[in-house]
């Protein structure tokens, strides 16, 4: 993975390789600017005296992880990449969290009285003409309409909001650590027939290569990429849509009836129900076997669960939209379709962020990934609202300290410890946890004293997980 280089008025350059990076450090040209993406800034060179390549940022926004790639469009490089963990669900169990805890505590403070009738004001609602509450022109059914804002008709949940939030935040930070000329974001998914001849219509989508394409791609998606009932342990690539209850039977083609299996077990299954399938198993002890007698009851469940993840992408692709838009730079959108279709043609395994890197008709013929993992990144934002902890009756039992700062650290800082003796000896680099008391958690160590802590980053709302290979680009995928 390329390093990021910036010149000495802070202009993006050309990223540069790692190697060339610790040359420029160890000369003394250079300088660290940030660890994670790892940035160096130059002592003696500004952009008019370099030569500078356009880049482009791709996204391919999804509602757990979304992929980000940087391309080198003079060469048709990839030359960094990095997967961002979202914290959708995290947001809404803390806020139905808070919401139960402040209704606790209302109830429990409150002095509780009957309405009582002869309490309102004698005008008329200016609405429906009922009696209005006291000091007030409507009733209590329309002082709850009031007239929306711009504003508010684009407010999305927060859950969503940070989704985007994290996308935008990651694309301006790309705009200002590389030269970065146009952006390409994923944006809907719909058949491929369609981008092809703009004018196709009725039973046409019946025919053609990609008939039953988006069929498909629901179920991979809904199911993981996994057959539903052995979950991977036939080790057979081949993946196929398969019916639950057959069509000899009766079955029909409804996406509610339709699963994703391996080739093996489509062909063990048969003729029969998953109900029939999990009973006529009974009795085996082979691993694979135990494994689909568990699975043939959930299937029937899961093939008719909503597919959550995918109302999040389609609630936030046009405000993400609207928000790349406004960065100014040349805006490039594609369809899901295409990004499999240039996946596949250039033999990549399936990783959000190589899908990013095949986003949209600028990807090149001929694709060169030069690394093979990707940074991994997960959202945890800037702290908690909550101020008091309770027990699971909802009564408080500790509460937050008022400052997030203790020695000059706070929780999320990059740091490297260095302890020159005892339990803990040697060197440890990692986010810090810090206590009032002085004693961190850096990493997975517990127990370091402040004293040994140097800072190397600022809390940024991200963790960054440390970088592990994944698939070989160039390997084969069912």
């Amino acid at each position: 993975m390329r390093v990021f280089v910036l010149d000495k008025n802070g202009q993006p350059l050309d990223p540069c390789h790692s190697a060339r990076a610790r040359k420029l450090l160890k000369a003394g040209r250079a300088a660290v600017f940030r660890h994670q993406p790892f940035t160096v800034i130059l002592k003696d060179r500004e952009i008019a005296n370099s030569v500078v390549h356009p880049y482009r940022a791709k996204l391919d926004p999804g509602s757990r992880t979304t992929g980000v790639a940087l391309l080198n469009e003079s060469s048709g490089t990839v030359v960094w990449g990095a997967e961002i963990e979202h914290r959708g669900a995290a947001i809404h169990l803390r806020m139905t969290s808070r919401a139960s805890l402040r209704r606790a505590r209302r109830n429990r403070k409150t002095r509780h009285r009957e309405p009582r009738f002869l309490n309102r004001h004698p005008a008329r609602c200016v609405v429906c003409g009922k009696n209005a509450r006291h000091r007030r022109k409507t009733c209590r059914l329309h002082a709850r309409i009031r007239p929306q804002t711009p504003a508010a008709l684009h407010r999305l949940p927060p859950s969503l909001e940070s989704r985007i939030a994290n996308v935008e935040t990651w694309a301006k930070r790309l705009c200002r650590l590389a030269p970065v000329a146009a952006i390409s974001m994923e944006i809907v998914r719909f058949d491929l027939q369609k981008i092809e001849n703009p004018d196709i219509k009725g039973v046409e989508y019946q025919h053609g290569d990609l008939a039953g394409y988006e069929v498909k791609e629901y179920l991979l998606l809904k199911f993981d990429h996994t057959c539903a009932y052995c979950g991977g342990l036939s080790k057979d690539p081949v993946l196929e849509v398969e019916h639950e209850t057959p069509r000899s039977r009766g079955g029909t083609d409804r996406v509610s009836n339709l699963a994703i299996a391996c080739h093996t077990c489509n062909q063990t299954k048969g003729k029969r129900t998953p109900e029939e399938w999990a009973q006529a198993l009974k009795g085996s002890l082979k691993e694979i076997d135990l494994a689909r007698i568990a699975n043939c009851g959930k299937v029937r469940a899961h093939s008719k669960a909503p597919l959550r993840d995918a109302a999040a992408v389609n609630a936030t692709r046009w405000a993400l939209w609207h928000r790349l838009f406004a960065l100014g730079l040349p805006l490039e959108t594609a369809s899901g379709g295409l990004t499999k279709f240039n996946r596949t043609r250039l033999g990549l395994p399936k990783t959000h962020w190589l899908d990013a890197a095949c986003v949209g008709r600028s990807t090149p013929e001929h694709l060169l990934v030069e690394s093979r993992a990707a940074l991994q990144v997960k959202a945890r934002g800037h702290g908690k609202r909550q101020r008091c902890g309770v027990n699971r009756y909802g009564f408080p039992i500790r509460y937050a300290p008022r400052v997030k700062r203790f020695f000059g650290f706070q929780t999320g800082d990059l740091v490297l410890a260095v302890v020159p003796r005892g339990k803990y000896a040697g060197t440890h680099v990692g986010g810090v946890a810090v206590r009032a008391n002085g004693s961190f958690k850096v990493g997975e160590v517990d127990g370091i004293s402040w004293r040994h802590c140097q800072m190397l980053q600022r809390a940024d709302g991200y963790y960054y997980a440390p970088s592990s290979p994944g698939p070989q680009p160039g390997a084969s995928e069912a």
